[in-house]
């Protein structure tokens, strides 16, 4: 399926170039978006509670994404030259860059955000020919520890919404508040548990709506953003002012951009052998300069770095629907409520607790992601349990101890103070030492092994996974 060959060569027509009748597209395409509109929303909610925007300000943001994520989704499906990979993927707003763009946020601004995702953007365009070769860098032990770390990082701006996201205002931390939260978590549960096909897959969204009814019911909603907003405009150019480029911003996020590459070739590979699409580096790198321009571009709109939802690439397998057209007509319904600044309005009034609930599914769901990776690795005789056990101590730091990396300078600090960076920092240098790097290798060298599959007499599990 996948071919060495750096160079493109003539692609025949496949089974991603199936065409539908207009209704249809329509329809599949839509059903692409509702499966990932969630998750598409909430970084800049996300981002833009980190940065201390209004609520104005933020319901930009949201529209900015749906309007960056639909350009995304088109450049990737129909293509533009050597970019795009013409396979039926949907671009959202990445999860993986959410961590460290609060961290920068937070210390440094928005604008410092924007700068470093243009940088990065612009030096992942430039490695897109060639990051196929250097995809090994990044086994299923780093990006495992990587994506796992992702998730645990987001789970206390899930917690910190469920309580009222504001500390300084009334009722922050109530059972009102709380109890919100887990109605909303309630309902994403009964819905995925009852339900079976579409409604099961649309349960975050479902949950957010139910959340919001109940909390507008109880008084505690504000839409009042939503009168003051245009119901249609053109998305603006850099509405948050010119970027600032910090050095030390652009180093964590041109690690995390490194990690969005490498997911991005997993995804084209496994929706090319879903769809049983001819698939070599040469599309590979098409796939990835689509990334990198979105993401490099995306700031000129108050947006954020855009990735392959993984989500799609299931319905996709689901549904057999295999048309890159059908995906593209999805992009573009995107790219039109991007025009409706009313809309991201009415996204950004839904109170922070009915977020903070499904943000526990949302943010639990990538570091269950990290885990299923992980559980692919060989453990046995190898050192990758350290790997991972590093890793995983790195990026939980700035969760466990966010005075850390204070005494250090700052440039250092904005790095180490993601938990994307550090962990992607120790997990890759640790697994170029250990498994690269195999000079001196001997078997059964290490007391840090996975031990074999022992059991007593009772047929029980022995759990002992440190070989002494």
């Amino acid at each position: 399926m996948f071919s060495g060959k750096l160079q493109a060569r003539q692609r025949h027509p496949g089974p991603e170039d199936e065409r539908y009748s207009f209704g249809r597209t329509l329809a599949y395409g839509i059903q692409h978006i509702l499966t990932m509109y969630g998750g598409v929303i909430a970084p800049p909610l996300i981002i833009g509670g980190a940065a201390g925007l209004s609520a104005a300000d933020m319901g930009l943001l949201v529209t900015a994404g749906l309007f960056v994520s639909g350009a995304a989704t088109l450049l990737q499906t129909l293509g533009l030259g050597r970019f795009g990979s013409r396979l039926p993927i949907v671009q959202g707003i990445s999860f993986v860059t959410v961590s460290t763009m609060v961290t920068i946020a937070q210390s440094d601004g928005l604008r410092s955000v924007y700068g470093a995702i243009i940088v990065s953007g612009l030096i992942g365009l430039v490695l897109s020919s060639f990051f196929a070769r250097l995809v090994r860098l990044f086994p299923a032990v780093v990006t495992g520890t990587i994506i796992t770390v992702i998730g645990l990082s987001l789970m206390p701006v899930a917690f910190t919404w469920a309580l009222g996201n504001d500390p300084h205002k009334s009722g922050y931390g109530s059972m009102g508040n709380i109890g919100l939260a887990g109605l909303t978590l309630l309902a994403i549960l009964v819905i995925s548990r009852v339900f079976q096909g579409a409604i099961s897959r649309l349960s975050i969204l479902i949950g957010l709506i139910l959340g919001t009814v109940v909390a507008a019911l109880a008084g505690r909603t504000d839409f009042s953003a939503v009168g003051q907003t245009k119901l249609i405009a053109l998305p603006s150019i850099l509405p948050f002012g010119s970027p600032v480029f910090n050095v030390g911003a652009i180093v964590s996020m041109t690690i995390v951009m490194l990690v969005i590459m490498t997911e991005t070739v997993a995804d084209v590979i496994t929706i090319g052998e879903i769809v049983g699409a001819e698939i070599d580096t040469g599309r590979v790198a098409d796939g990835l300069r689509a990334d990198m321009a979105s993401s490099a571009v995306a700031p000129l709109f108050g947006s954020f770095p855009c990735s392959a939802f993984a989500q799609n690439i299931g319905l996709v397998a689901l549904t057999g629907i295999k048309s890159r057209f059908v995906v593209a007509t999805g992009g573009l319904v995107l790219l039109l409520l991007g025009f409706v600044p009313v809309f991201g309005a009415v996204v950004a009034g839904i109170p922070y607790p009915v977020l903070g609930g499904a943000g526990v599914v949302l943010f639990g769901t990538v570091a269950a992601s990290g885990i299923r990776t992980l559980a692919r690795v060989e453990f046995h005789d190898n050192l990758n349990m350290v790997i991972v056990a590093v890793g995983l101590a790195g990026g939980l730091i700035p969760i466990a101890a966010p005075t850390f990396w204070d005494a250090f300078p700052q440039w250092f600090a904005v790095i180490m103070q993601s938990g994307i960076s550090a962990t992607a920092i120790s997990a890759i240098v640790l697994n170029l030492l250990f498994n690269v790097l195999t000079i001196g290798n001997r078997s059964g060298a290490s007391v840090f092994a996975a031990a074999d599959d022992e059991r007593d007499g009772s047929g029980e599990r022995i759990d002992d996974d440190i070989r002494h």
